[in-house]
């Protein structure tokens, strides 16, 4: 019946965009300084998912692009000025987009992941970019590879496979991640839960910093992370491609390999990825039991035609993880290098299938994102049969529709619903069964004039969490369930102004909220995963924000940068807490025997988050970058006067680059750099420990050799490379994390490590 409903609603839409004249969209691109011919530019459309290299004359050619449509179009080369401009098909005339010969690349470069799609410099929100290259390296996930790379974003690990995004101190969920126009729905909630993505998947990141609930709802307080699939090749073309890398510390090996094609508007892309690793090892020694696997699968095929798009995109992701159950002064250290997984340990799968849209009715259109994900965590604690089972289901709509400019005005409404429903397959419990509901709209429009462009919007959200009431066979409650309902209105405003070519200014403010999830209103039960007893609190109420930021930015063909400023105050900030050095004794089933764990209360604060970010890069010669990032987060519990816990400390990252002509290489460059990291001593003693300062030395080479007509990239990296032993504040294995009684248990971050990769792109272009 949901098929048959759908499939009515797209034939109702289709027809009327169907008869949209077309045009064949032809253009070259340039030097600007000599007018020669730029071979292999890249020409994008990112809100038609499609993209073509310019030919031996720079020539490219877009077919069916509806003649009354305006698009931002991208236009990137190496060595150039990346060139955004908003183009309109409604005249036929041959383009010619002139590039700046400049080392700064991507000083402009396109955001999908605000309601209406820009370019970075008249886009009021606070954004980073991060390519399919730098997601390439000796990173072990997708939010490692964020956390290296974008200020102001770092990550909560457990162990070498887990990494939970944080952005500007807000973690959980309070940082939405997106991936096929959805929101992912893994249980965010959980400690060791993390991120179900394929790194290898993405053809670009885009990280949205400060408060995005306009257009995502409830959790999205911290930002953004949007994952975007790599573009469609242009009609009759194919394009593929095969990686893999070894990394020394752990024995990672990564494999993914991934086609894709466009016959006469059907386009279809495959991908599979195979992961491996053994225990990493430290300073110290291995940590015991930490190694991992992970395989995904996925898959997209649809039309691309003169009425738009509609994609089919289908994933299945499954990661088994290894854990250590150590009590304080347990040995930590082996030197095992087995790749054999043993008990306890996560066996973690996740099911998706999205049907993204974008119908195009003349000047105006709509974006229809339909998903379903379906997320089984299983913990496994001495066999097969898992201890903990979280089943969870979840369905989701969002929907855009941009209406026609009206006075220098560019209107959008949305509509976003979903239906959680989660089971306990477990012998084990923590969380009650729940059905979970939401649904939202909001709107938002966007002017510019001149070099001004002002945004603003509002959005209404209701939320409805039912908690199943449960008891044990012998009729102790359990959980004693609850009904929490809960709606909010947020608004927000944005301003830009581009004072020059180099120079220009944006900021933001607004108003956002976080219902209260599940766990934190019904955990009563031990969490395997974190060592301690969790106890929610049914009578939780929203969590609502008000934040400010403000960003200057400056790019010449010297010094490229930017800084940035932002506050965030949040009233009835929820985290768990250990007060009082609570603690239960809970009979272990099996040994029959009593153990003590530290209990965790879910309760509320206000909270104080602010601090700075930005990035200075200088370039004395063309061949030379030296780039440097920072960022900083103070965070307050305002109600108790003291830190709030699991924030990142202060970082410094330092890298000088150096890009020179090579005959016979392309894109050939070494680099060397100091990752440096201050010291966390604003912590929540009540459970946590400070961290000292250290410092991490990295460096890397790479190049493209041209066998051919086939370009093959090889590169090797290293991290850590003095082997230093080192906490980083947001370790969930370092010291004081699981008793405070045994402050010496810990387990050192990642020693040294070197990574030795492949990368081979390859397909036509006709």
């Amino acid at each position: 019946m949901k098929l048959k409903i759908f499939s009515c609603f797209l034939y109702f839409f289709i027809p009327f965009a169907a008869f949209a004249e077309v045009i064949d969209f032809k253009g070259k691109v340039v030097d600007a300084k000599t007018n020669q011919a730029l071979i292999g530019a890249t020409v994008s459309i990112p809100d038609l998912r499609i993209a073509v290299a310019t030919n031996i004359n720079g020539e490219f050619t877009i077919k069916s692009i509806p003649t009354k449509g305006r698009f931002v179009v991208q236009v990137q080369y190496l060595s150039y000025k990346t060139l955004t401009q908003t183009v309109d098909f409604s005249s036929p005339a041959q383009m010619v987009f002139v590039l700046q010969p400049s080392v700064i690349e991507s000083h402009e470069v396109v955001i999908t992941g605000t309601p209406i799609t820009s370019g970075s410099r008249s886009n009021s929100t606070s954004a980073s970019v991060v390519t399919k290259e730098q997601l390439q390296g000796s990173s072990t996930n997708l939010i490692d590879a964020l956390a290296r790379q974008v200020p102001g974003v770092s990550q909560i690990t457990t162990s070498q496979a887990i990494s939970k995004p944080v952005i500007r101190g807000l973690s959980y969920n309070r940082v939405v991640t997106l991936n096929d126009g959805v929101k992912q729905q893994g249980q965010q909630w959980g400690d060791e839960h993390g991120i179900e993505m394929d790194q290898f998947a993405a053809g670009r990141v885009e990280v949205l910093r400060g408060a995005a609930s306009l257009q995502y709802g409830s959790d999205a307080l911290g930002g953004v992370i949007n994952v975007i699939d790599p573009p469609t090749p242009a009609e009759g073309n194919i394009r593929g491609e095969f990686l893999t890398n070894y990394s020394s510390n752990n024995g990672l090996s990564n494999t993914s390999v991934m086609l894709s094609g466009n016959q006469n508007g059907f386009v279809c892309r495959g991908r599979g990825t195979y992961q491996n690793a053994y225990s990493f090892n430290t300073p110290a020694g291995r940590y015991i039991n930490s190694g991992f696997n992970q395989t995904n699968v996925s898959g997209m095929f649809g039309l691309n035609k003169s009425w738009g798009y509609s994609h089919v995109n289908f994933s299945y992701f499954k990661d088994n993880i290894g854990f250590y159950d150590a009590e304080p002064g347990d040995p930590l250290y082996n030197d095992n290098t087995s790749r054999t997984i043993d008990y306890p340990r996560q066996d973690i799968r996740h099911y998706k299938i999205a049907l993204n849209n974008n119908f195009l009715f003349g000047s105006s259109s709509l974006k229809l994102d339909l998903g379903y994900q379906k997320n089984q965590r299983r913990e496994l604690e001495d066999s097969p049969t898992p201890n903990l089972f979280f089943d969870m289901n979840t369905y989701s709509l969002d929907a855009k529709y941009y209406l026609p400019e009206s006075h220098g005005w560019h209107p959008v409404i949305g509509l976003s619903s979903s239906l959680g429903h989660s089971v306990n397959l477990g012998e084990e419990l923590l969380i009650p069964a729940y059905d979970e509901y939401s649904t939202g709209a909001f709107i938002y429009s966007k002017k510019v004039w001149g070099q001004n462009t002002f945004s603003l919007g509002a959005r209404f959200d209701y939320i409805k969490n039912k908690g199943k009431a449960q008891n044990d066979d012998e009729g102790n409650t359990i959980f004693t369930g609850f009904d929490n309902k809960f709606s909010n209105v947020s608004g927000a405003m944005g301003y830009t102004h581009i004072f020059n070519d180099v120079l220009s200014f944006k900021a933001n403010v607004g108003s956002a909220f976080r219902a209260p999830n599940p766990a934190e209103l019904g955990s009563n039960g031990v969490h395997e995963g974190t060592s301690r007893y969790e106890i929610g609190n049914a009578n939780l109420s929203p969590e609502r924000s008000y934040q400010a930021d403000a960003t200057l930015e400056y790019g010449s063909g010297f010094i490229t940068g930017s800084f940035g400023i932002y506050e965030n105050y949040i009233h009835n900030f929820i985290y768990a807490s250990n007060t009082n050095k609570e603690q239960i004794t809970v009979i272990d089933e099996e040994s029959g025997l009593p153990r003590d764990y530290d209990a965790y209360r879910y309760g509320q604060v206000n909270a104080n988050l602010y601090g700075f970010e930005g990035n200075l890069t200088l370039h004395p010669v063309s061949f030379i970058h030296f780039e440097n990032t920072f960022s900083y987060t103070e965070a307050k519990n305002t109600s108790l006067n003291r830190p709030l816990p699991l924030i990142p400390a202060g970082t410094l990252h330092n890298t000088l680059r150096f890009e020179p002509k090579v005959k016979g290489l392309t894109d050939f460059y070494f680099y060397a750099g100091i990752d440096n990291y201050f010291k966390q001593n604003r912590i929540d003693a009540t459970f946590e420990t400070p961290t000292d300062g250290y410092t991490l030395l990295n460096a890397g080479i790479g190049a493209t050799f041209n066998m051919g007509k086939q370009p093959l990239k090889l590169y090797v990296s290293g991290t850590n490379l003095t082997n230093k032993a080192y906490y980083d504040a947001l370790s969930r294995l370092r010291p004081g994390r699981y008793s405070q009684e045994d402050p010496t248990y810990g387990v050192y971050n990642m020693g040294r490590n070197v990574t030795f990769g492949v990368y081979i792109p390859f397909g036509t272009n006709k």
